[in-house]
């Protein structure tokens, strides 16, 4: 994929997950699907926390969607804490049989925003 297109897809993508973690992820873990996406026993402090901290990320990438390069350290910070957040829950999910849902929830939806990003990051070859 060319440099050009990829810019373009990216801010797409960032400014679609900044929104799906402004809106999507509170909806997600109280309404729509609360099994795959909270943990059990219901935890609001946990919870809200959790909320709190994508909403501001989420804020963050939809700024980050106008400029991109100017904000890739962010990109990279959302992608590698994707990793590693959706790694421990998987870890955690495996060992707690009541957790299962969320391998069909937050779990691979985590996976899938930090291989997205990834994919359109322009790598050093792209970027001269």
């Amino acid at each position: 994929m060319q440099r050009n297109t990829k810019m373009k897809y990216l801010s797409i993508a960032l400014y679609a997950i900044g929104v799906i973690f402004i809106v999507g992820v509170p909806a997600m873990m109280m309404v729509v699907w609360p099994d795959g996406w909270s943990w059990s026993p219901a935890q609001p402090e946990y919870e809200q926390m959790i909320m709190g901290i994508y909403i501001t990320l989420g804020i963050f990438l939809i700024r980050a969607a106008k400029d991109p390069m100017e904000h890739a350290s962010l990109i990279w910070f959302t992608i590698w804490s994707s990793i590693v957040h959706a790694g421990i829950m998987l870890a955690q999910a495996i060992v707690d049989e009541t957790e299962h849902a969320n391998m069909l929830g937050d779990i691979p939806a985590l996976f899938f925003v930090a291989f997205l990003l990834w994919y359109l990051m322009p790598n050093k070859a792209e970027m001269s």
